[in-house]
């Protein structure tokens, strides 16, 4: 039963797959039959408007059917002229590319459109148009040898300037992307720049902890023995006009200290030296700690005043004053401070607005009694005796300072605003800019040339900052333009505030160096190869100093 069962089983199986094979014999001969009906029943239709021979649906698939049938050179026909076709595409491709790049190769722009022009005629001639395209009779051999002869000429001038061109063009596109990478890297750069001009900016301008904390522990110890640092009357050698008088304006209180220790320290004949510092009102009474706490040596005598205790100086008389209190300086001085960070040689921390900057101007009412007096700033350390400034000759000028042109850097060009008509007018681009930072003044011949008025006058015209931008060099470039005696250069060196490759040399045969520039002596971002000159006239003895942990 089982063996039979199998067996029917099996039978069964065969019958199956014959039928199948049966059926799909049937689907296939019904499929050749219907595409035979379509092919011998349908009408194509064609256009006499149109050269090109059909290249879609049934009638495409009829007329080749038929040439196949009626004449096999149709099918040369269609290669040909699908050839032209497709190098006039190539043709019109490097065209438009070349047009792309702006290449500066006119001739071949006009050989390749002259050539897809060229294969265009070629396929619009009236003898092939009628013989090759729209005819429906046989083909004539020869117009056809003809048309591939003068189709095959153009194809090979075609490839021959491609090959000649493609070279050009993929140089050309080398170019200009190492151009627009050259581009993206300049826009990074200048991105970078930026960003590093304001970071350096925010760390100058920022109070470091440790100064702070000086601050504070000074304003601490006046509070708790207030009896102990009660002002002192002014003394006669204030006023007097034999010794040698020093101004220094600031509101750090370890930068005055160092600059009046590194005097006293390399004068000859300390007890001659006068020193005039002025601060602002948070910071006075700080100051006048210190300096009982730590009184100077050599019998030198200091005097601490705030701004505010030149009641000369007020609104109504200094326009810087008026202009602090208008909205849009403040604005446009915000603007300004990422481009002046960039400008090491001229940036003072980043004050430039300040009013303590600008009582340099006012010397000569500040101390009417004097003739002479010495300009310190508080980023300069003394390491010769300076009496000598005070027996130079100034001829009559106002101002001795050391000059810091060379080649065309630091001219008047790059401080002053040129294009404006009134310093064209009054100025001369390619004078030498000097330095502020250490300046012997000439009070008397001061007075005489009225610089103050005239550097009010300039000052007032620079509201809008279309002379100059925010600073204190530029005006004082103006105000003492042809009244500055040039002074050696050993006498003051600048540029240890940002410039890494100063001679060691130079900077030993100074006078005065100076950190001009944002990396301060007393920051972090210092340039280490300078700090100890500065950090060796530190009194490290002051117990505020070691509380305060300085990091020196």
């Amino acid at each position: 039963m089982a063996v039979a069962t199998r067996g029917a089983r099996g039978g069964s199986s065969f019958r199956s797959f014959f039928s199948f094979r049966i059926f799909i014999s049937a689907m296939f001969f019904l499929l050749f039959v219907a595409t035979l009906s379509v092919l011998f029943t349908t009408n194509p239709s064609t256009s006499n408007d149109d050269s090109d021979l059909p290249t879609t649906g049934n009638a495409y698939v009829h007329r080749t059917f038929l040439a196949l049938k009626s004449d096999p050179l149709r099918t040369r026909v269609e290669l040909i002229h699908q050839q032209a076709k497709d190098h006039i595409a190539l043709v019109n491709a490097y065209g438009a590319y070349a047009r792309k790049l702006k290449l500066d190769i006119s001739k071949q722009l006009k050989m390749f459109d002259e050539l897809a022009r060229n294969f265009s005629d070629i396929v619009m001639k009236p003898t092939y148009r009628a013989s090759l395209f729209e005819s429906d009779g046989p083909i004539e051999e020869d117009v056809l040898r003809q048309f591939e002869k003068e189709v095959k000429d153009r194809v090979k001038i075609a490839r021959m300037m491609i090959v000649e061109a493609k070279e050009n063009y993929d140089n050309q596109l080398k170019i200009q992307k190492l151009k627009d990478t050259i581009f993206a890297v300049h826009e990074s750069l200048a991105k970078a720049k930026k960003n590093g001009a304001m970071a350096s900016l925010i760390s100058a301008k920022s109070i470091p902890k440790s100064l702070h904390c000086l601050a504070m522990r000074l304003m601490g110890e006046k509070i708790s023995n207030p009896e102990k640092y009660r002002d002192e009357g002014p003394k006669p050698e204030f006023e007097d006009p034999t010794l040698y008088h020093y101004a220094i304006f600031s509101d750090n209180v370890i930068a005055v200290s160092v600059v009046v220790r590194s005097v006293v320290k390399n004068a000859n004949e300390p007890w001659k030296h006068v020193f005039h510092v002025v601060t602002n009102r948070m910071n006075v009474g700080a100051m006048k700690v210190w300096f009982k706490m730590r009184p100077i040596e050599g019998g030198a005598f200091l005097e601490v005043k705030s701004v505010e205790e030149f009641t000369f100086l007020n609104s109504s008389y200094v326009p810087i004053l008026r202009q602090l209190e208008s909205a849009k300086m403040k604005q446009r001085y915000l603007e300004n401070q990422a481009d002046n960070a960039t400008n090491d040689a001229n940036v003072k921390n980043a004050k430039s607005l300040s009013m303590l900057d600008h009582l340099r101007f006012y010397l000569p009412e500040m101390y009417p009694k004097l003739y002479k007096i010495l300009l310190l700033d508080d980023d300069v350390v003394v390491q010769k005796d300076l009496t000598g400034l005070w027996k130079i000759d100034l001829d009559g000028k106002v101002n001795g300072a050391v000059e810091i042109c060379f080649g065309s850097f630091h001219r008047y060009a790059q401080y002053l605003n040129f294009s404006h008509p009134l310093i064209k007018e009054r100025f001369n681009p390619k004078a030498c800019a000097w330095a502020y930072g250490m300046n012997i003044f000439n009070l008397d011949a001061w007075r005489q040339e009225k610089s103050t008025d005239s550097y009010h006058y300039w000052q007032s015209m620079n509201e809008d900052q279309t002379l100059w931008k925010a600073g204190t060099l530029p005006p004082g470039l103006i105000t003492f333009y042809s009244t500055t005696k040039s002074l050696d250069k050993s006498w003051h060196v600048l540029g240890l505030g940002y410039n890494p490759s100063i001679s060691m040399d130079e900077i030993s045969n100074a006078a005065v160096i100076h950190y001009n520039g944002n990396m301060k002596p007393w920051l972090d971002i210092a340039l280490n190869q300078y700090k100890n000159l500065w950090t060796k006239y530190v009194d490290n003895d002051m117990e505020f100093v070691q509380m305060c942990n300085f990091g020196l």
